[in-house]
């Protein structure tokens, strides 16, 4: 294809997603769904799980293989751009307030779903539900345990600011502990991918250049960042975007994904005096990053193919199911209980943290690279992501149906002793 047809390809592909996304997303808003649930399913159907399967292959007319790879470079694009205004938006004072509860979160959101992914691993390896073709030892029960133990962060912020959980405690506690839990699920990823076959950088190296970034990040970003803030207008939007896209190249480098160095460089940027963000400094990268953010799903849905589950999973995908849930939600808002939240707060922790979707897609595209997964495991867990993360909408109703609940309970303003003080003078605060 020459490069006119490509650009053309790519335009027609963003054009129908967006399109289809945006209708997707207000049925999915009707049905009790959030929208990205639909923003999700759009990608799916324009791959070959449906559109694949008409006659004619419309799919591969819709986006062909020479496009397919700019389309990609698009969505991480546009992922990176959201992720960074995610981190600018965390509320930093009141993450300072939910420490405990965070710290036992994340702890939880690791070590409950991995050891059952171990046990579950480990007791389907040598039998006939066992994936095809991969290592043996314990390369799969190993990675099976990553993978029931990842939340898709910005698919969970993008549920968050649609139920108007940003600056609650359950949605603060929620964005923070999937931010530390899969930063170390994506190192565990990398050392099991490491142990599964050569040419991968062994976890030690891989800690050691992590901390060089993070350092880097801290005493060299930081400052520009920081001098950036005070220049008018749209001059200072230029080096904003150059550090959110050098901090995702540098994390996707270290095989940690993009989306977390975006993250980061959004949680550095400079917050006004009371620890509240300054929203004005990254209004260009929310708007981009939410209306563009379909892409990025089309590209991962052309990876999926769910036409091949048969009647024998039909005991196995439940199990995976109910085993993806016990041990997310029900760890996670047990440890948000033991920190000091309510139970209603906990519980929405729970069920936020139990929303796998886009992360998870990225994790299991890794897995099926290095040969761990064979296509059908892979279908398996692509259902299980988006079923995970389909039930988060109607948890979430269930568990905010009562508006004194929400008002007085798990949705209230985190406390604070700078917040009822600068909520009238905080457009006059300088970022700090």
């Amino acid at each position: 294809m020459t490069t006119e047809e490509i650009t053309s390809s790519v335009l027609v592909a963003t054009g129908a997603v967006v399109a289809l996304a945006a209708l997707l997303s207000a049925l999915a808003r009707k049905a009790g769904q959030p929208p990205v649930i639909g923003q999700v399913l759009a990608g799916i159907a324009l791959g070959p799980s449906v559109l694949g399967q008409l006659p004619g292959d419309p799919s591969a007319k819709l986006v062909p293989d020479e496009a397919l790879p700019f389309l990609g470079v698009l969505g991480q694009v546009t992922l990176v751009l959201f992720m960074f205004s995610v981190g600018c938006e965390l509320d930093t004072s009141l993450l300072r307030h939910q420490g405990r509860t965070v710290t036992t979160v994340s702890v939880a959101a690791l070590a409950v779903p991995m050891a059952a992914g171990v046990a579950l691993g480990w007791l389907v390896a040598g039998t006939d539900l066992a994936p095809k073709g991969i290592p043996g030892g314990w390369a799969f029960p190993l990675y099976l345990a990553v993978a029931l133990s990842i939340t898709a962060m910005p698919v969970l912020a993008s549920i968050i600011r649609d139920r108007g959980l940003s600056g609650t405690v359950p949605g603060t506690v929620a964005t923070a502990a999937a931010a530390l839990t899969d930063v170390v699920g994506w190192l565990l990823l990398a050392g099991v991918i490491a142990l599964a076959g050569p040419g991968g950088r062994s976890p030690a190296v891989l800690l050691g250049l992590l901390a060089c970034y993070l350092l880097t990040m801290v005493a060299v970003a930081r400052p520009v960042l920081r001098r950036t803030s005070a220049i008018p207008g749209v001059l200072r939007d230029g080096p904003l975007i150059a550090v959110a896209m050098l901090s995702g190249w540098a994390t996707n480098s270290l095989g940690l994904h993009a989306v977390f160095g975006a993250f980061l460089a959004g949680l550095l940027m400079p917050r006004t005096a009371d620890g509240t963000p300054d929203r004005e400094l990254v209004s260009w990268a929310d708007r981009m990053g939410s209306l563009l953010l379909p892409v990025f799903f089309v590209t991962t849905g052309f990876s999926v193919d769910i036409g091949g589950l048969g009647p024998a999973d039909a005991l196995l995908l439940p199990a995976l199911v109910v085993v993806a849930v016990a041990t997310k939600l029900g760890g996670c808002a047990l440890a948000a209980r033991l920190g000091g939240s309510t139970w209603r707060q906990s519980a929405i922790v729970g069920a936020l943290m139990n929303t796998r979707g886009l992360t998870e897609l990225i994790a299991l595209n890794v897995g099926k690279a290095a040969g761990l997964l064979d296509d059908r495991w892979y279908a398996l867990l692509v259902v299980v992501a988006v079923a995970t993360t389909a039930m988060t909408g109607p948890l979430l109703t269930w568990f905010q149906q009562d508006r004194q609940d929400r008002q007085d309970g798990p949705g209230q303003r985190a406390p604070g002793p700078a917040r009822a003080a600068a909520s009238g003078s905080r457009a006059a605060s300088r970022p700090t």
